[in-house]
């Protein structure tokens, strides 16, 4: 292969049918190295195979791009960064070459892509697809067991993706729905923003991992109890009552102590156990779901939780959560119970490896003693595990998933850790 000196460099986009390099048998001289213009030399301009006028009898092949023309003052850019820029919406011709000879690389347009979602957001969003526990943080202000007050909706995801209703047709493929004669046209906003961070994020982990969801139903009556008692207990003061999700975050603390395989990440060369057990919250905000992270978790007395979940949720809500602050946790829970949801599927929270689905909590009659078949009213929760199946097995997972149940059966167990 020889290459000629002025032949254009990586990335740099150059018309169909440009020479950019010979292939010769080994100690034939490439044209540019003889000195002859390729025309001179014999070397056809597309493929040759050794016949016809004029042409060697030793092969010469050359190769061409099959890229599209780029306008000379356009900067180089590699065929990834330029594919990433397409998704992401960002202009890549304004951008500045980090990459050789500077070109633009897949880098560099991230960085583009986070500086334009900062502009209407708070930086490195982490989206999680399900909803939070939305009980009042502040005393007094709760009404039944598990409601919440209504999720607040943000108006590009009102509009984002219409329902098509009677009349209608499908879209145009142009990302317009257009619509049958006298009827309404649908309104269609495009992909961008945060709700395009979460789209990227739910297919990459819909498109990576192998989800496994294991459910199960805990007896949350004493769990309701020791709620009750702490909102007893605060009473007539400004202090936090701890929600169901501080209690939650601490029962998954000490589980997976017992159950490190589930407080891991998937990396290039092995699983990684992490450490510290740190728990993301998914909360619902007016830019889209957040996951607040609560560091450490294992080691704060639930009140401590408590105050640091609440002011993590404050601030995602208000729009001046940190980056910090949503990066770098290693187990995420999401609590659909204030909007009478039971058991759904959750969507793992990548780079993560499991993620607990909280149900809500509704009393009902139950068979609390089996030999002699008592029925009694229980306060019942239900409990959706999802976990990646690449980084652990079934029955590891299930074993989890049953001292979570344990845990909140009998808070006894872990409230003084």
């Amino acid at each position: 292969l020889r290459i000629p000196p002025d032949a254009p460099g990586p990335g740099v986009k150059v018309p169909v049918g440009t020479v950019l390099a010979y292939l010769v048998e080994p100690g034939e001289r490439a044209p540019f190295e003889s000195g002859l213009t390729p025309e001179a030399a014999g070397a056809p301009l597309s493929i040759g195979n050794g016949e016809g006028p004029g042409v060697r009898s030793s092969p010469v092949v050359t190769i061409s791009a099959f890229a599209p023309v780029t306008r000379r003052d356009e900067p180089p850019i590699s065929p990834r960064a330029r594919r990433i820029a397409a998704e992401l919406g960002v202009r890549w011709a304004d951008l500045k070459g980090s990459g050789r000879s500077g070109r633009i690389v897949e880098r560099d347009v991230q960085a583009a892509a986070a500086r334009l979602a900062a502009a209407v957001t708070p930086p490195a969003l982490t989206p999680l697809p399900l909803g939070e526990d939305v009980s009042p943080w502040k005393r007094g202000s709760e009404g039944r067991e598990g409601e919440g007050p209504e999720p607040a909706l943000a108006e590009e995801d009102r509009t984002l993706a219409p329902t098509l209703s009677h009349g209608e047709r499908e879209p145009d493929g142009h990302g317009a729905v257009s619509a049958a004669p006298g009827a309404p046209a649908a309104v269609a906003r495009p992909l961008t923003g945060i709700r395009q961070i979460i789209a990227r994020r739910m297919a990459d982990s819909a498109h990576t991992i192998a989800p496994v969801t294991l459910t199960t139903e805990a007896d949350a009556t004493e769990l309701v109890t020791l709620r009750n008692r702490m909102k007893d207990e605060r009473a007539g003061t400004d202090q936090i009552v701890p929600s169901y999700n501080d209690l939650l975050a601490k029962v998954v603390a000490v589980a997976l102590r017992d159950h490190p395989r589930l407080n891991a990440s998937l990396v290039d060369d092995g699983i990684v156990e992490h450490p510290t057990v740190d728990v993301g919250i998914a909360v619902d905000t007016e830019r889209g779901l957040l996951v607040p992270v609560i560091r450490d978790v294992a080691a704060k007395s639930i009140y401590q939780i408590a105050v640091e979940a609440a002011r993590l949720i404050d601030r995602a809500r208000s729009g001046k959560i940190s980056a910090d602050e949503l990066r770098g946790g290693t187990f995420t829970i999401t609590n659909l119970g204030p909007y009478e949801v039971d058991d759904f599927t959750p969507i793992v929270n990548l780079p993560e490896c499991a993620i607990l689905g909280v149900g809500r909590i509704v009393a009902r009659p139950v068979v609390v003693d089996e030999a002699s078949e008592r029925i009694a009213v229980r306060r019942m929760m239900a409990l959706s595990l999802t976990f990646d199946h690449r980084v652990v097995d079934g029955a590891p997972a299930a074993r989890f998933l049953q001292q979570v149940k344990r845990l909140i059966e009998h808070p006894t167990l872990w409230i003084i850790r």
